[in-house]
């Protein structure tokens, strides 16, 4: 049986972990693997979860709290509390489809900034559990789109730098005081 981090899904007035936010270079870092699953990365895990919920989010990689490891946490399902969430370390696509969806995202690191992005719409994954036992999913829909933007946390890349819509793009960021030299374009 799987042990699964459990954290109960609401608001703490003091999230254990402080959140970076765009133009930080620590969002820039890449993240390095995880070579030992242990009591620890579980204890990040968890204290990544309680910081997620604090900020309504329903994803967050480390790089966003300052840690550079290749951690990813995803809940999909806030509103229920029995749904438990996804713990993803050290995770690489091993495929996606060639069919793409544009769909609107934001970022804990980005508040308030809303705009649409490219990205495959199904992607199999392979990666760790809490437990460090190896795992492989196919993700479509809102979970495939969560963890490709996590893991592009992962390598340094945020959202913004997958937007086609320069204009909208500078509008948005400058509208919510962010400085779109903090943009870093890989389209």
């Amino acid at each position: 049986m799987t042990s699964q981090i459990l954290v109960e899904k609401k608001k703490l007035a003091k999230p254990p972990l402080q959140l970076h936010y765009l133009g930080d270079r620590v969002l820039r870092q890449p993240a390095k693997r995880i070579n030992k699953v242990d009591e620890e990365v579980r204890q990040l895990a968890k204290e990544m979860l309680q910081t997620m919920y604090s900020e309504d989010g329903i994803g967050l990689a480390a790089p966003q709290v300052g840690v550079h490891k290749q951690l990813i946490v995803i809940d999909c399902e806030l509103d229920n509390p029995t749904t438990p969430p996804l713990i993803l370390i050290n995770p690489t696509v091993k495929q996606q489809s060639r069919d793409v969806c544009v769909v609107q995202e934001g970022c804990l690191s980005i508040p308030g900034v809303f705009l649409d992005v490219t990205r495959p719409e199904v992607i199999e994954v392979s990666y760790k559990d809490e437990n460090g036992r190896p795992q492989k999913l196919t993700a479509k829909g809102l979970l495939s789109r969560v963890i490709q933007h996590e893991m592009d946390h992962l390598n340094g890349v945020m959202f913004v730098d997958r937007v086609d819509n320069a204009l909208l793009l500078n509008q948005e960021l400058a509208k919510h005081g962010f400085s779109t030299q903090a943009v870093k374009s890989v389209s």
